[in-house]
């Protein structure tokens, strides 16, 4: 399995943006507090919040490069934008974090610090959620989860969908080269199957996620299900393909822990 660790360990910051012109402000200052270089993928957002861009990009200057999508994308083809930017830039490392503001900044050391020990290791955020999360929302993740846990043969992945994660980029682009993956909602969770599938060690960092009151989301129930549907489907029949490999692998792996008991 290629690693980034043949590049140093050089992570930078990507955000995804469609249209959150109150919250990005304090997704960027948190970027920067934490010592990254913050990439903004503008995902044809209106004109509002591609002029609120443009001012952070100008304001921080060689901090901030701001990348413009001319027409909507999706989360996923905005975030696919920002790594294969980031990777020419000679960056090993990608940290996610979601533009809403639903995701504690303060964490971002955590997770930079993990990728930092386990350079070959893909770090997930796991929520943990405050009284502000609606249920619907809340109990809709475990459909989720249960395929995942089924299409990777392992409970590995805990938390699939949480978009507050650091990739070891070129593992994570190798996959994409490899695949067609979704570029809406569907991405977070297809990328993390594909590079379980390819062998990619996961790593599980908790981290505390809230609902603001006014927070808008992009979620749109009966597109997105249908293509989240899709996926699950795409990935079990991939999944049945691998399952000698996946097994074969469980097996080693219980009999080197085995071994070193």
């Amino acid at each position: 399995m290629t690693t980034a660790a043949a590049l140093g360990f050089h992570p930078v910051a990507i955000i995804p943006v469609y249209n959150h012109p109150t919250t990005i402000g304090a997704m960027v200052q948190g970027v920067l507090a934490a010592g990254l270089h913050c990439i903004l993928v503008d995902d044809g957002s209106e004109p509002g919040c591609a002029a609120v861009l443009d001012a952070l990009a100008q304001q921080h200057g060689e901090q901030v490069t701001l990348l413009r999508l001319p027409q909507n994308q999706g989360k996923g083809g905005a975030v696919m934008t920002g790594m294969r930017h980031a990777l020419a830039a000679g960056h090993s490392h990608a940290l996610q974090i979601d533009a809403d503001g639903q995701h504690a900044v303060a964490d971002i050391p955590a997770f930079i610090a993990l990728a930092r020990a386990q350079p070959g290791a893909m770090v997930c955020g796991a929520p943990r959620y405050d009284a502000s999360v609606p249920k619907a929302r809340l109990y809709g993740r475990y459909a989720t989860h249960v395929w995942v846990w089924i299409n990777t043969l392992s409970l590995d992945i805990e938390d699939s969908m949480c978009g507050f994660r650091v990739y070891p980029l070129r593992d994570a682009i190798g996959v994409m080269d490899r695949a067609r993956i979704g570029k809406h909602m569907e991405f977070d969770t297809e990328i993390l199957v594909r590079m379980h599938w390819k062998g990619v060690p996961f790593i599980t960092q908790r981290t505390a996620v809230t609902y603001p009151q006014d927070g808008l989301s992009h979620f749109r129930v009966w597109r997105d299900n249908v293509l989240i549907s899709g996926m699950h489907t795409r990935l079990f029949g991939g999944m049945l393909l691998r399952s000698p490999l996946l097994l074969a692998r469980k097996l080693v792996g219980r009999r080197g822990a085995g071994q070193a008991a």
